[in-house]
């Protein structure tokens, strides 16, 4: 009888293994009857292996031969494991409950990638080896924000187990931000039950995507306690964010007395109090904080909550009298030095509790803070040298190799403002190159990538392709580095990403990017490459089909076409000739009945050179003109409201109108995520954009430069 289970059979490459693995001659079989032996405090992993392999538990039956051992052995260094596999079983040693989850993975690895879809195999084959390795660094970590886009239990699990199966062990949670609260506080139940929806009849307006709908979620701590226990065994600690003193206009919105005492300009935003920060000098903010953080301190383990301290605009407290006041008695004059206190306040709090502060690396810019903390260096390489020289334990994180939320290619999706970079910039983050001395170096914790979702309410949350796409394989990079470092060099870990990993991941469902193939077109014909196994196709201007490339395209219409790869899960991003990003520039006036705002005049996007504001937000019937000089003929005309990366700042819904000769309007479309493009079919004087919208949920509009692409 045929199995419907095929036998998995493994030959471990010596090449494939670190240096101090070692290939035996023999196999070893596993089946249904191998039984997993494990110390006791290693149960959960024993259960956890039963997902995957075809074995049974057998925690007293110490004198099977066909087993897989679970051992702790002191001897080794922290999380650091050793792995032998002969014809008697697996036995798996590791320094303590980590290094036994990472001699897991490495088991996972020596076998077919299918082992991560949990097919659970019949019967697998293994040749026998010895492999020892541990961590570069105890800190190997990846930041989730769930408070901009609501990311439920189950997309968490799933995330965390993709995080193990990297051996990432650190998740640190931004649960807490302007546009959302997203965990349970019982002495304060209208923080996430208020505050964890936006838009709709939520004080909290809409600023980001989904802004017809009431949209949110929260954590009970129920649902948190599972998710703890659940990292946990993926041996993952859960970090907890929530940012403070900054960052806060969610809460501020739930309970707008922690705001500091002056009446707020709500002219620009509607009626909306725009206003994010904590008053610093409002003693009644402290036991507010204290009910909510010592809340947060006894449902996470975690000796570290993080408490942000990023991005605070202290231009609020200057307009403070009680703050001013506060300076006064403090003998300061510096307003950000009001952020000292606020922080030692809530570190007090947490001392309270039994844990320490983590903050971003603002919060110890003047060298006050607390030495019983960790820093998290995001802003840039400079600021992760700064505080490792003034001695705090640091994780390196700066945004320009490690914010995951960053574009890739300079025509994706994604931010730009810290660097366009992929997995190649990630594999390639040197300590010494950047300047870390060797005392430097013994306050480095680890390192964290980081992956902000303003953008990910944009592009359909309900899915984990956004998330995916741009979190791998720039996570594979990471965890790489951070637990080996990169002397392997790029050309060799591409290889074995491209060989080996590629298929894992799509064993994991991960839909993840692949480098984008390689075009060329010259004398009327592309020719178009890639060498990572995947599947070339090709759209044309103006239709949505794809077509397999099958061999060179003979056109003289280069900038019809774009290119993209395909392999299983995964896709690459749109490549073109550069014939397809031509633009134009015509000369045209920009006009708007929301006003000129005076810091990015209309002035920057009428020149091509940045992007234009109003002073204030839309309302019902407010409009944006652009009046070319001269008719304008072209083959698309994209005009956008809001920031380049992502739909924010923009009219949310509105109606476009085109004139030909400067005096009459007839409508031609709608806004989609503040945004048209027009396929005009003859020259163009004039286009309006009419808002039928009368809010944005912040305080202006942007107006992008217009995108025009000639007729070629």
């Amino acid at each position: 009888m045929k199995s419907t289970c095929p036998t998995l059979l493994v030959l471990l490459c010596c090449t494939l293994l670190p240096a101090c693995s070692r290939p035996m001659p023999d196999r070893c079989v596993l089946t249904s009857s191998t039984r997993v032996q494990f110390d006791p405090e290693l149960a959960p992993l024993a259960e956890y292996l039963t997902a995957y392999l075809p074995v049974t538990l057998a925690p007293n039956d110490a004198n099977r031969n066909d087993a897989i051992r679970l051992r702790i052995d002191t001897a080794l260094s922290a999380e650091a494991f050793r792995l032998e596999i002969d014809a008697s079983g697996i036995t798996l040693a590791g320094a303590d409950y980590g290094g036994v989850f990472n001699g897991i993975q490495a088991l996972f690895r020596s076998m077919p990638p299918e082992i991560y879809a949990k097919t659970r195999p019949e019967r697998i084959e293994l040749a026998d080896t010895v492999w020892t390795d541990g961590p570069r660094f105890s800190y190997r970590g990846m930041m989730l924000d769930v408070a901009r886009t609501w990311q439920g239990p189950d997309a968490v699990k799933r995330f965390i187990d993709l995080l193990a199966y990297h051996r990432i062990n650190k998740l640190h949670l931004h649960l807490a931000d302007d546009e959302g609260w997203r965990i349970e506080i019982r002495s304060h139940p209208e923080l996430a039950e208020i505050g964890g929806f936006r838009g709709g009849d939520s004080p909290v307006r809409a600023v980001y995507g989904k802004w017809d709908e009431k949209y949110g979620g929260y954590f009970t701590q129920a649902e948190m306690r599972d998710l703890i226990d659940y990292a946990a065994v993926r041996n993952i600690e859960i970090i907890p964010e929530i940012d403070l003193p900054g960052h806060s206009r969610n809460i501020a919105s739930v309970h707008p007395e922690i705001r500091c005492n002056y009446p707020p300009d709500t002219l620009a935003t509607n009626g909306y109090d725009y206003r994010s920060a904590w008053c610093v000098a409002r003693e009644e903010n402290y036991a507010l904080l204290a009910d909510m953080l010592g809340e947060i301190c006894e449902l996470f383990p975690s000796e570290y909550i993080h408490v942000g301290g990023d991005e605070v605009d202290v231009s609020q407290w200057q307009r403070c009298p009680d703050c001013r006041r506060l300076m006064r008695q403090k003998g300061i004059t510096d307003p950000h030095r009001l952020e000292d206190l606020f922080m030692k306040r809530v570190t007090e709090i947490l001392a309270a509790h039994g844990k320490r502060p983590a903050v971003w690396n603002e919060a110890a810019a003047s060298g006050e803070f607390t030495r019983d903390s960790r820093i998290y260096g995001w802003q840039h390489v400079k600021a992760c040298l700064d505080a490792t020289a003034k001695g705090y334990p640091t994780v390196v994180m700066p945004g320009a190799y490690f914010y995951f939320d960053m574009r890739q290619t300079p025509e994706e999706e994604g931010h730009d403002w810290a660097a366009i970079f992929d997995a190649k910039k990630v594999y390639g983050f040197d300590f010494a190159e950047l300047g870390f001395s060797e005392e430097q170096m013994r306050h480095v914790a680890g390192l964290e990538g980081a992956f902000f979702s303003e953008a990910y309410v944009s592009h359909h949350p309900e899915l984990p392709d956004y998330l995916d796409y741009m979190c791998y394989p720039r996570i594979c990079a990471l965890a790489r580095i951070a637990w080996r470092g990169n002397e392997q060099g790029w050309e060799d870990f591409y290889r074995e990403l491209v060989a080996e990993h590629y298929d894992r991941m799509v064993a994991m469902g991960i839909r993840f990017r692949l480098f984008p193939p390689r075009i060329s077109y010259r004398d009327g014909t592309f020719t178009v490459e890639t060498d990572d196994r995947s599947t070339i196709y090709y759209i044309e201007e103006g239709s949505p089909e794809e077509h397999r490339y099958k061999q060179p395209i003979h056109t003289d219409e280069p900038h019809r076409y774009r290119f993209f790869t395909r392999y299983h899960t995964a896709r690459s991003p749109y490549v073109a000739d550069k014939s397809y990003y031509r633009t134009l520039t015509p000369v045209f006036s920009l006009t708007t009945s929301m006003g000129e705002s005076s810091s990015a005049p209309y002035a920057n996007a009428e020149t091509y050179k940045g992007l234009s504001r109003t002073r204030r937000a839309c309302r019902r019937q407010d409009w944006i003109r652009y009046d070319f000089a001269e008719p304008v003929r072209c083959r698309e005309m994209f005009l956008q409201t809001g920031n380049r990366q992502l739909p924010k700042t923009i009219i949310t819904t509105g109606t476009v109108e085109i004139s030909y000769d400067g005096q009459r309007f007839e409508p031609i479309g709608k806004l989609e995520k503040g945004s048209i493009a027009l396929h005009p079919d003859r020259p163009v004087k004039s286009v309006r954009i009419v808002s039928t919208c009368d809010d944005n949920g912040t305080p202006y509009v942007t107006i992008q430069p217009p995108r025009i692409k000639p007729v070629i």
